[in-house]
Parts: structure tokens; C-alpha cells; sequence
């Protein structure tokens, strides 16, 4: 016994272990892209005469002809092997023909071996074409009783084509398959260029061809993989989208299970992560795959098929690692050196075959050479055969007579006397001629490669028109973009509540219905002393930027903001955003459609201030400071302009002022703003707005009262005037509470102090002049008064 450190023991072993593995079990040989058990499967059915144009044998005879004569192993991994090279969803050229039950795109098992039978396919038959011409190097069994090929001489460039997985141990490969037609092309180009590179290659092999089909995506990473051999592709399946309200999936990834789709995205809709499936059915059959899916609405299709991509299957990445055995040594090999590497294994081959059939050939010459001299000679030929004791004799006497070796002699002893008609001898001198003409082209493929490399490029023309078809898998050409929250979230009708307290909600715009003016409204709700001090119309993409009491501005998406019923309570804003200590949101604003060159701000205190758009619009999430404000003032509106415009002011007290932002310089980030309007003792600024044209001034009053008024009616005068009154109060009305602009296909949602709330149109409130009262627009409780208004 030999004593050795147990780390040197165990790392030697573990090595031994690895190669092992490496070797025999899970990574394809280069040559013919085969592992050994698939070698073992295609050469046993060979063995068995299971060839395309003979009967199907049963699986279990295959399996044990394999297993007791070349791969004793288990036969569930053997009956494993065969089963997926017969798998047309498996392999994109099937080396096994099955008939019977060989599993399916489901999932489903395959059924028992001594169910099902198989034979070669014809293009199996083409890898093992040649190879009893000595082209393949053969070993002994694993009882040392057979031989068996080590490799197959693969007339076909299986590894490219069917592509391979495996996993061993510490490293692993994971090839794609690829459209033959493409593959053969390119062999035929590198034959011509060896020098070339793999991007001039990638003009010829435009990427992975799965059995399945699919959409490919034609990126860098796909670049990567060709160029050094390892990378990853992007694929989809196949999607129509033509018919109304309906997606139609009508191919999926490489190696998707159907079944387990369809149940993810049932799944998907059931738990409300996919909210606009209604319906799901598999329509597939023996044309193809058909699963079709019923969206809500049209418009929601790219909504949904977004959702699909991330959420399932439907679009995965396959790993890429050409990893394969070169001279029995792990590789890993770029795109050109994979082509390479069958091309110098096929000239090996056809150099190797060459010469065992110049073989032969010559020796088929030298016994009809014989023949010849013998007809030509034959009573000489007769008279010592017919004098010699036995065969011997008579094979030394022909020997020295007619100078002949012991081939020819046996031959001449052998021929028939039918040879020694005109006819025969004719025939013998014209088989002579053409062995002659055979023998000069096989010495001159065996002593020229570039005639080696023409009979490569006959063989590969005579592949792809017996095998070639065209390309399943679609390419796009461009890379797959990232796909953004917002592509997933429904774009849903909302409103954004704030409340005086800093509490924020969004609720879907249909939960309230549309009244007609001087109902009732619907509940709403914030928080117990707390009420609503603003609200807007939005949609969950729209940017949302909400303003501080400490003159900061953020901003976020809508559906940032957690979404809740119109009954139940806000969040803090800080829940969403970075407040500083003693910091609440005071207003709040969405994005507009055409951002301006300016903003202008308005305070409570009656400050306004006209600064750049663009800093503000851009600031980061984290906050930006934008206003200076004075001890209790805080921000009350924000709007942006493209050029100078009248903006109205309006106060507590019921002034409106009108003044043009042309009387407002600009000013930076910290300033804090000059005059909008004179107020009075214990009065403050409501609002603030741009009035644009063909709108007019909704104002409402505390207790539920509107109307609106054309701008007309309110004269311009310079920033810093007093106004002129705006709403004529009165015990009835209550005073002004809220203004904003509308136009007459507006709708507006009212909200109360109370939380009642009323969606109305702006086209049932009359238009009457500036000191009128109004019309009720919500009926409201005693105690109760209006708070916030918003215009859709």
C-alpha cells in the first residue's frame, strides 16, 4: 500500500473524475459534434442495418444493441439519447426517425422504448458515410471485444447546425443550431478566404435557426458569442397581432415548454399582474402552435405583449459557450473556428479516403492486369494448369512464366471460362481504362489540397441542395431595447389628491361617475381634520412634480404614487419622496404637454417670480431648490409659458388681478420674487393661473356656487394693483373658494371640505358676468364648504 496526502489523492482523483466526464459524457467532439452516447445510438443502428429505406426496429432493441455492445450504462440515458435526436422541436435536423409517441413541445414524456420504434435518418446516414474507408479512427469497446468509431467522418456540419448542451464538470457548452443552407455557404466562403474574419462570415450566417422558430435579435451580444465563442442571444416568440382584441403566439423560444406558458400567463391574469387578459386558449395542433389570448381593449395590445415579454417566457436569453473537445481538450471556439475545424476534419477525411480506395483501385488494377495477360495467353494459360499435379504447382509455374504475383495468379485460377469470350476481354480492358483515369484523379486529389478543397465544395453543394431549406427563425436587425417600468404599468385615467397635511393618493378617474351639476357627489377621503387643498387630472405615465414649503421641487411618475380608492386614506408624501425635517408638499403639478420657456411661480404672500423652465423640469428626484420663501409663505401655483401672457391672480378676499409676465424679470433659482397683487390685511392668494385663449374663469364658492366668467370682463392693469372683485358673496354663496380656466368641453371634479366629490361638465355652467353669483354646482351639507378643484 502506498501512503500519499489525502489533498494530492483527492485532487488526482477529482481531476480524473472531471476529464472523465469532460471527455465521455457531456461535451461534443468537434468534429461531429456527437457526444459518445449519440455516437454509440447512431453507430449500433447502423450496425442494425436501421437505415432510412429499411423498416422501423423497436426502441428497446436499439438501446440494448447499444448498451451491451458499446455504452453500459443506464438504458433510461441511452433511450434519453434517442429520444431527443428524434425531436423535430428538439434538433433542427432530426439524426432518428421515430414513429410513436418521441414526447412532445408540452412537456409530455415520451412513451416506453418497447413502444416506440425508430431508424437513421438519411442525414445521420451521411455522417457515417465513408466510414469503412479507414477515415475514422476506431478503439476497442469497453470490453475490448468491438471496435467503435471515436469519431463519425460527418459528411454534414452537424455541430453547427443541430448545435449542443452539455454540462460537466467546472465548465459546460451550450451551442445553438443554425439553418444548413447558411452554414454551407459559409464553409465554401472560408474554403475560398481562410484568412477571413468572423464579421465577414456574419455576412453569410445571419444568426441562430431554431427548430421552433421565433424572432432573434440580431445584438452585440450575439456579435460577441460568434466572435469568441461565448455570449448570449435574445429570442422571442412569434406574435400576430391582426386580429381585433386578440394576440396570437405562433411560435415560441428554443427549448419553451408550451404548456407551462399558457399556465403562466392564466396564472399572470388570475393574480392581477397582467390586469387586460380576459381569456386564454391553446389552439395548436398538428399545423403548428396557435395560442391565442383576448386583451380588454385594443389599445391595451402593446401594454400587454410588453407584460408577456417580461413577465413570461415568451422572450428569454439563451446562453451561448462553443465549448467543445479539439483533440480530446476542452475548447472554446469562436464562429470561424468552428468552420475550420470541420473543414480541416473533412479534407482529413476525404485525404484518408482517397488513398485507402487509391488502394484499392490498384489492386484492382493489378488483378485485371493479370486477367488480361491470362485471355490474351490462355492455351498457354490451360496447358499449365492442365499439366501441373496441384494448385501450388500451377501457381509457381504461371508465376515465372508470365511474371505475375500471387494476387493475379489466384485470380487467373479463379476466372470463369465466360472470360474468354471477345466480349469479356473488351469489357476487362475498358474497366482497366477507368481505374487508370480513377487512380491519376486519386493521386491527384492525395497530392493536391486545393483538389481536396474542390471535392469538399462538391460535397457541401450536394448537402445543401439534398438538406437545405430556408431560415425559420426571423432575424431583427437591431438591438432589443430595455424595457422600462412605464412599458408595463397601464397609462390609467387618474386624479392626484393632496390634502392640507401633506397626504397624497391617486384614484382612477372612474370612480367618479359624471353628475349633472347641483348633486349630491360621491365620498371621498383623506384623513380625519384633514381636507383636500389641491387636486389635478393625470395618467399614471405623466411626470408628476410636487413643491415644498421649503421652496423645493421633485418629481416622480404618477404611478409612483400609491394608488387607492376615492375612500380610502393618503400617504405622506414623505413615504415617496426626500422631505427634510419640518418639510410638507404644499403643491402639487403635473408635467405639460409643452414645458415653456419659463415657469412662473406664485405664492400665498402674493410673491411671483418667472424663471428657466429647463432646470426645473430637469431636476433630479432628489430635489431642487427653486424659490426663496418668507417665513410662513408657501407656493400656490406653478404654470410655464412659451412667451409673454396675461396671468390672473386671485385672492381670499375675492380680487382677481390680471398683469402680463412681461412686468416679471427673470430671475434665478434663489431669488425670492417681486409683487403679483396688493392684498389686504388677513388676506392671501387662492390661485394663480395662465389664461389662455378661447378659455374663461370658473370660480367657485365655499358653499358649492359657480359660474364662469369670460377674461373680457376683467380689465389688465399693472403687477402689484389691488384687482377688482371677482365673486359676489353672499350669506347664500358663501365667498370664492377656488378658480381655474376651463373651456366648454371641459369636465371638472370638485372636492369638499367633507369629502364629497362631483365630476361635472364645464358646458352646464352658465356664463354670466364678473359680480354674479352663479349657479349651484354640488349640494353640500351645513358645515361643509369647497376646497380643491381640477379640469379634465
Amino acid at each position: 500500500m502506498e501512503k500519499r496526502p489525502v489533498e494530492v489523492e483527492i485532487k488526482k482523483s477529482y481531476l480524473e473524475y472531471a476529464m472523465s466526464v469532460i471527455v465521455s459524457r457531456a461535451i461534443p467532439d468537434a468534429r461531429d459534434g456527437l457526444k459518445p452516447v449519440q455516437r454509440r445510438v447512431l453507430y449500433a443502428m447502423r450496425e442494425l442495418n436501421v437505415t432510412h429505406d429499411k423498416p422501423y426496429k423497436k426502441c428497446a432493441r436499439i438501446v440494448g444493441e447499444t448498451m451491451g455492445k458499446y455504452h453500459p450504462h443506464g438504458d433510461m440515458a441511452i433511450y434519453d439519447a434517442l429520444v431527443r435526436m428524434a425531436q423535430d422541436f428538439s434538433l433542427r435536423y432530426p439524426l432518428v426517425d421515430g414513429q410513436g409517441n418521441f414526447g412532445s413541445i408540452d412537456g409530455d414524456s415520451p412513451a416506453a422504448m418497447r413502444y416506440t420504434e425508430a431508424r437513421l435518418t438519411q442525414f445521420a446516414e451521411d455522417m457515417m458515410e465513408d466510414i469503412d474507408e479507414e477515415t475514422v479512427n476506431f478503439r476497442l469497446n469497453f470490453d475490448g471485444t468491438l471496435p467503435e468509431p471515436e469519431y463519425l467522418p460527418s459528411k454534414v456540419p452537424n455541430l453547427l447546425v443541430n448545435g449542443s448542451s452539455g454540462i460537466a464538470v467546472g465548465m459546460a457548452t451550450n451551442m445553438v443550431p443554425h439553418n444548413l443552407s447558411e452554414i454551407s455557404d459559409a464553409i465554401k466562403y472560408e474554403l475560398r478566404n481562410r484568412s477571413c474574419s468572423v464579421d465577414d462570415l456574419l455576412k453569410i450566417v445571419k444568426g441562430p435557426d431554431f427548430p421552433g422558430g421565433g424572432i432573434v435579435f440580431y445584438s452585440k451580444d450575439l456579435i460577441e458569442a460568434y466572435r469568441t465563442g461565448k455570449g448570449k442571444v435574445i429570442v422571442q416568440g412569434e406574435v400576430d397581432t391582426s386580429e381585433e382584441r386578440r394576440i396570437i403566439i405562433k411560435s415560441l423560444p428554443y427549448g419553451v415548454n408550451k404548456s407551462v406558458l399558457v399556465e403562466s400567463i392564466a396564472n399572470l391574469a388570475k393574480n392581477g399582474i397582467i390586469k387586460d387578459i380576459t381569456d386564454i386558449k391553446d389552439e395548436s395542433d398538428r399545423n403548428g402552435i396557435r395560442i391565442v389570448i383576448r386583451v380588454r381593449d385594443e389599445d391595451l395590445k402593446p401594454l400587454v405583449m410588453n407584460q408577456l415579454y417580461e413577465h413570461t417566457d415568451l422572450e428569454t436569453t439563451i446562453g451561448i459557450i462553443n465549448l467543445v473537445l479539439v483533440g480530446n481538450q476542452p475548447k472554446l471556439l469562436n464562429l470561424k473556428q468552428l468552420l475550420d475545424q470541420f473543414i480541416d476534419h473533412r479534407l482529413d477525411v476525404i485525404l484518408k479516403r482517397s488513398r485507402y480506395r487509391l488502394e484499392k483501385k490498384n489492386e484492382r488494377h493489378d488483378v485485371l492486369s493479370g486477367v488480361l495477360t491470362a485471355i490474351d495467353n490462355i492455351d498457354r494459360v490451360v496447358e499449365i494448369v492442365r499439366g501441373s499435379d496441384d494448385v501450388q504447382k500451377a501457381s509457381e509455374t504461371l508465376k515465372k512464366t508470365f511474371n505475375l504475383n500471387d494476387r493475379q495468379v489466384k485470380a487467373i485460377l479463379e476466372m470463369r471460362l465466360q472470360r474468354l469470350v471477345h466480349m469479356e476481354r473488351e469489357s476487362v480492358v475498358n474497366e482497366l481504362k477507368s481505374i487508370e483515369k480513377e487512380i491519376a484523379d486519386l493521386k491527384e486529389i492525395i497530392e493536391s489540397e486545393q483538389k481536396r478543397i474542390e471535392v469538399l465544395e462538391g460535397e457541401i453543394d450536394e448537402i445543401k441542395k439534398r438538406y437545405g431549406d430556408k431560415r425559420r427563425t426571423k432575424i431583427k436587425f437591431k438591438e432589443i431595447g430595455e424595457r422600462s417600468t412605464e412599458d408595463l404599468i397601464p397609462n390609467e385615467e387618474s386624479v392626484i389628491m393632496l390634502s392640507y397635511g401633506g397626504l397624497v393618493k391617486r384614484v382612477p378617474i372612474d370612480e367618479y361617475r359624471s353628475q349633472r351639476r347641483g348633486g349630491k357627489g360621491v365620498n371621498t377621503s383623506m384623513k380625519i381634520s384633514d381636507t383636500v387643498k389641491s387636486i389635478i387630472h393625470c395618467f399614471s405615465h405623466d411626470t408628476i412634480y410636487f413643491f415644498t414649503s421649503g421652496g423645493r421641487v421633485f418629481k416622480i411618475k404618477a404611478y409612483e404614487i400609491p394608488k387607492k380608492s376615492r375612500t380610502s386614506l393618503g400617504v405622506s408624501a414623505g413615504a415617496f419622496l426626500k422631505l427634510q425635517q419640518n418639510e410638507r408638499v404644499t403643491e402639487v403639478m403635473k408635467a405639460p404637454a409643452d414645458r415653456g420657456e419659463h415657469l412662473v411661480l406664485v405664492t400665498r404672500n402674493g410673491f411671483v417670480k418667472k424663471t428657466p423652465a429647463d432646470p426645473v423640469f430637469d431636476a433630479k428626484s432628489s430635489g431642487l431648490k427653486i424659490i426663496t420663501l418668507d417665513g410662513d409663505d408657501e407656493l400656490v401655483s406653478a404654470s410655464t409659458i412659451d412667451t409673454d401672457t396675461n396671468m390672473f391672480v386671485l385672492s381670499s378676499k375675492g380680487k382677481g388681478s390680471v398683469f402680463n409676465t412681461s412686468e416679471v424679470r427673470e430671475t434665478g433659482r434663489s431669488s425670492m420674487g417681486v409683487r403679483s397683487m396688493r392684498l389686504g390685511e388677513e388676506d392671501y392668494v387662492v390661485t394663480a393661473f395662465v389664461v389662455k385663449e378661447g378659455q374663461d374663469i370658473l370660480s367657485i364658492s365655499e358653499k358649492g356656487f359657480g359660474k364662469r366668467t369670460n377674461l373680457s370682463e376683467f380689465p389688465v392693469h399693472h403687477r402689484g394693483s389691488g384687482g377688482v372683485l371677482v365673486y359676489r358673496d353672499t350669506e347664500r354663496t358663501g365667498k370664492i373658494s377656488q378658480a381655474i380656466p376651463v373651456k366648454e368641453d371641459d369636465e371638472v371634479i370638485i372636492v369638499s371640505m367633507n369629502e364629497k366629490t362631483i365630476r361635472i361638465k364645464a358646458s352646464e355652467i352658465p356664463e354670466t358676468s364678473r359680480v354674479t353669483s352663479g349657479v349651484k354646482l354640488i349640494d353640500l351639507e351645513d358645515g361643509d364648504r369647497i376646497m380643491a378643484v381640477a379640469v379634465f
